[in-house]
C-alpha cells in the first residue's frame, strides 16, 4: 500500500508514544484515523498537535475510548468507528497498544501480570478478530502489529524478570508470522507486518504505571508505590530500606532517562514503521538496539540470557543499568 492518502487507518494507543505518532504521521499523508486509548487526556493532546501541525480540510480523525484487553469495549470502538467514518471498511490497522508490568511471575500478583498479557497479546488477537470484517471489505489492506525486539530476546538484563511483556511478544510475533500464510490463502489481498521496536524514547514506564493501577494522576499514589517495591525486590533489591520519596524520585528519573537516552525517538519509529508498511514488508526492526540484539541472538542463541551477552550488546548498543 504505497499509497495511504484518502485511506482509512485504525490506532490503538493513539494517546501517547507510537501511537500518537503514528497519529500524527497518517494524519498528515491524508489518511484519516480512528484512533483509541484508555486516556481522552492522551487523545486530546493528539489531536492538539494534529491540529497544530495543520488538519488537511475534511479529513476525520476520530477518538475512542477502549481498553483494548476487552472484547466489549474493541467491539463498541470498532462500531463507533464505523459510524464517525461512514464506511464499512478500512485498510489500515495498527495494534499498537501495550504496557510494561508483570515481569515476575513470583514477586508480581497475578492481576498485574495478566493485566500486561491481556494488552499486549490479547489487545491484537481482539483488535484483529473486530477489524478484520472491515480489511475484508476492502480493496486492500495492511494489519501493522507491534511487537518489540522482546518478541526474539525475553529480557532486559539478567537482573531483571521481563515475563508477562516478553511472553506476549513473542505471542504476537508468532500469531503474525502465521497470518502470512493464513491471509494469503484465505484474504489476498491484506498484507501483515511485524513490529520489532528496540528502546523507543516515550513516557512508556509512567503511562505502564498509570494503566496498571488505575491511577492517571502524575502522582503516586500506595498502589503504585507498593508495585515499583515489587518490582525492586524481583530484582533482588532490599526495597524496605527505600522510603517512599526515594521510591518516587528513583521512578522519575528512571522514566526520564528512559524517554531521553533512547537511540530512537518515537517520531522516528513511527517513519520507520509507515515506510517499512508501504514497502511491504512482513518484518520491520525498529531502531540500531533492536538491529544489533536481532543479530546477536542469531550468531550466539545459547548464550542470550547470560551477564557476558548482556554486557557485550549493553556496551555495543548504549544501554545503561537502570533504564
Amino acid at each position: 500500500m504505497k499509497e495511504i492518502s484518502g485511506r482509512i487507518a485504525v490506532v490503538t494507543g493513539g494517546g501517547s508514544g507510537m501511537g500518537r505518532e503514528l497519529v500524527r504521521l497518517l494524519v498528515a499523508e491524508g489518511c484519516h484515523v480512528a484512533m483509541c486509548d484508555v486516556s481522552m487526556t492522551g487523545m486530546a493532546e493528539t489531536r492538539r498537535q494534529c491540529e497544530a501541525a495543520g488538519l488537511p480540510q475534511g479529513l476525520r480523525a476520530t477518538s475512542h475510548l477502549a481498553d483494548m484487553s476487552n472484547d466489549a469495549d474493541v467491539m463498541r470502538f470498532r462500531d463507533e468507528a464505523a459510524d464517525q467514518h461512514a464506511t464499512d471498511r478500512i485498510h489500515l490497522l495498527f495494534n499498537n497498544a501495550g504496557i510494561g508490568g508483570g515481569g515476575s511471575m513470583v514477586a508480581n500478583s497475578r492481576d498485574e501480570w495478566e493485566r500486561t498479557f491481556n494488552i499486549c497479546w490479547g489487545g491484537v488477537y481482539l483488535g484483529t478478530r473486530a477489524f478484520l470484517p472491515l480489511l475484508q471489505a476492502a480493496d486492500e489492506g495492511h494489519i501493522v502489529n507491534t511487537s518489540s525486539m522482546n518478541g526474539f530476546w525475553a529480557s532486559v538484563g539478567p537482573d531483571a524478570p521481563h515475563t508477562a511483556y516478553s511472553a506476549a511478544k513473542f505471542a504476537v510475533r508468532g500469531f503474525t508470522e502465521a497470518l502470512i500464510t493464513d491471509l494469503r490463502l484465505n484474504a489476498p489481498h491484506i498484507k501483515v507486518s511485524v513490529i520489532m521496536p528496540g528502546h523507543i524514547g516515550t513516557g512508556f514506564r509512567t503511562n505502564s504505571l498509570k494503566v496498571q493501577t488505575g491511577n492517571e494522576s502524575d502522582e503516586l499514589d500506595a498502589r503504585q508505590i507498593a508495585q515499583a517495591r515489587a518490582r525492586l525486590t524481583s530484582m533482588g533489591k532490599d526495597a524496605s530500606a527505600l522510603s517512599d520519596e526515594e521510591i518516587r524520585a528513583m521512578l522519575a528519573e528512571r522514566a526520564r532517562r528512559f524517554q531521553t537516552d533512547a537511540p530512537t525517538t518515537a517520531a522516528e519509529a513511527a517513519r520507520i514503521i509507515l515506510d517499512g508498511v508501504k514497502a511491504d514488508r512482513w518484518r520491520i526492526l525498529v531502531g540500531s538496539d533492536a538491529q544489533l540484539m536481532d543479530r546477536m541472538v542469531r550468531d550466539d542463541p545459547e548464550h542470550v540470557y547470560e551477564q557476558e551477552f548482556f554486557d557485550r550488546f549493553a556496551a555495543a548498543a548504549g544501554w545503561h543499568p537502570g533504564r
